[in-house]
């Protein structure tokens, strides 16, 4: 896995180009399902979708089983945002949603901890600003893509500018909760349907 983590730093890494996420204590599902869109272009990153090209299943899910059973630590998070009704909305988006425009609360599938939830759910903590809003923005223009129903693309056509700017900067301020591993479930129904994390015959 060492080819990974040249880019995949336990920190995150910032280029020119944007953000390398950290991958390490992602759920393997999740981490799985996102090789998967990078194969088959769902996703869109030249490095990424030619490493993959050639990749089997199998491979794919060792690379995924590794990468979910690390756990280093996280780095610190950002300074909250300076508007009081921006750290309001983004609080409000990401507990509680907003129920009048059918905006589920990213806590209802990102779990109470937004550590995520295995084994497909990825957790929204310790993530820059900027990589939050510029993967919602991807899934506005159709640069990410998920399995069909793709539920994250519904979410997001459905938030306008200022709210993708609350979310980003809402999530990139939170406190690490004490068990930054993602939990087992889902311990709830999802408010909606998600084709990444359904099952054949479910």
């Amino acid at each position: 896995m060492r080819a990974c983590t040249a880019c995949h730093k336990s920190t995150g890494i910032r280029i020119d180009e944007g953000y390398v996420p950290r991958i390490e204590g992602k759920p393997a599902g999740y981490l799985f399902n996102q090789l998967v869109h990078f194969r088959e272009h769902r996703r869109t990153n030249a490095t990424m979708n030619h490493l993959v090209e050639w990749m089997s299943d199998d491979y794919m899910a060792a690379i995924a089983d590794w990468f979910g059973d690390q756990q280093p630590p996280y780095p610190d998070p950002a300074a909250p945002p300076e508007r009081e009704v921006l750290r309001e909305r983004g609080e409000q988006l990401v507990r509680a949603g907003d129920p009048e425009r059918d905006i589920p609360a990213c806590q209802a599938c990102h779990g109470e901890r937004l550590a995520g939830v295995r084994p497909d759910i990825p957790g929204l903590i310790g993530l820059p600003e900027h990589y939050i809003a510029g993967q919602l923005g991807a899934w506005r223009v159709g640069h990410r893509q998920a399995s069909e129903p793709d539920c994250m693309a519904t979410i997001v056509e459905r938030l306008d500018e200022r709210d993708v700017e609350a979310v980003a900067a809402w999530l990139a301020s939170r406190p690490l909760p004490a068990d930054t591993r993602p939990a087992t479930g889902p311990a709830r129904d999802l408010p909606m349907r998600c084709g990444s994390v359904e099952r054949p015959g479910s």
